[in-house]
């Protein structure tokens, strides 16, 4: 009966994955037809414009995928385009894994209805689970579908628009199931070093490093503290003084987060709605796994004399290997301490 029900669960769950993705299909509109339809809002026609000069770049100087992805529009009726559930056991920083025939194993289920994602996180709550969902608004099909730009992602600014269709392109160049630190890493990379190149064609001065160096230091203190929680439970404490553990690395987390805020960023107040909201181990998963492995890229990027179709036959060189080989030879590219 287990089986069955998990069967059934299943099915319910690709079925809303075909019916959204199919809607998004329906849905989309060429961006070419858009730009010079008359009825488009001239603000949203000058957004797309330059999201399509970004895109030709990323074929023509970024050796891109050069396909029909982000040269659709979808107007969506919400904020996000999927609700992404994390959820990890309550004594355990490690993600429940969700596996599917694609993309392999990753930290998240995506749904494209929140009400959905709700009612998963309900499920897996019942069962004793740490969960949190997070609204998404992007994501990528890996070149099985020609992914459009969406509404949701034109609450960003020009640089994090640009970035993310390098970003995207670059899963659907290179992409190994089941290691999502090694796929984020590499898209990210691919990401600020396109977005550079990008700014620098048009006259542009390199992005402003104020944002990154925040959620470098936001991160860094997130995953300190996912150091010492899965020390904590690898203690062999009982549920009681685990449990009362758990909430005091909490508490010290965010007394830690505020001293940082007022000694090294006192009029930036980005992360304090994050830290204001409940906080538990499946909150912080998605911390970590789009930049462990950037700076092994980078020199990995440097040793192809940043050549990107060199770069890219390198790190399908990785993609390869193994997992501990690939893990071992990018630990090896990453700098060392002094």
């Amino acid at each position: 009966m287990s089986l069955l029900l998990c069967a059934c669960g299943s099915l319910r769950y690709y079925a809303q994955a075909v019916h959204g993705q199919g809607a998004l299909i329906v849905h989309r509109r060429a961006v070419s037809k858009l730009v010079h339809d008359p009825a488009t809002d001239p603000k949203l026609a000058a957004r797309l414009q330059q999201a399509q000069q970004a895109r030709r770049f990323a074929s023509q100087r970024l050796a891109l995928p050069d396909n029909r992805s982000y040269t659709g529009y979808v107007a969506l009726d919400r904020p996000y385009v999927v609700w992404n559930v994390f959820a990890t056991p309550r004594f355990s920083v490690q993600a429940v894994p969700q596996c599917f025939p694609v993309s392999g194993c990753v930290a998240y289920r995506g749904w494209f209805r929140e009400a959905d994602a709700q009612a998963d996180a309900a499920r897996l709550q019942a069962r004793g689970d740490d969960v949190w969902v997070g609204g998404v608004p992007a994501y990528s099909t890996l070149g099985w579908f020609a992914d459009p730009i969406l509404s949701s992602m034109l609450r960003w600014d020009d640089d994090d628009l640009d970035g993310t269709i390098f970003h995207e392109l670059a899963h659907q160049l290179i992409y190994v199931k089941g290691d999502t630190a090694f796929n984020e890493s590499f898209a990210s990379f691919v990401q600020s070093e396109g977005l550079r190149e990008w700014r620098r064609s048009r006259g542009l001065p390199p992005p402003d490093e104020h944002a990154r160096a925040i959620d470098e230091g936001f991160t860094h203190l997130v995953l300190d503290l996912r150091t010492r929680l899965a020390a904590l439970y690898a203690s062999g404490v009982d549920a009681s003084a685990m449990e009362a553990g758990k909430q005091r690395e909490i508490a010290a987390f965010r007394a830690s987060y505020a001293q940082w805020r007022e000694r090294d960023w006192p009029d930036d107040h980005r992360y304090d709605a994050w830290i204001a909201q409940p906080i538990n181990n499946a909150r912080l998963l998605p911390f970590g796994l789009y930049d462990r492995w950037t700076l092994a890229f980078a020199a990995l990027f440097q040793h192809a004399g940043r050549d990107w179709p060199a770069f890219y036959a390198s790190v399908r060189g990785l993609a390869r290997e193994p997992e501990a080989q690939r893990e071992q030879a990018l630990q090896a590219l990453l700098p060392q301490s002094p």
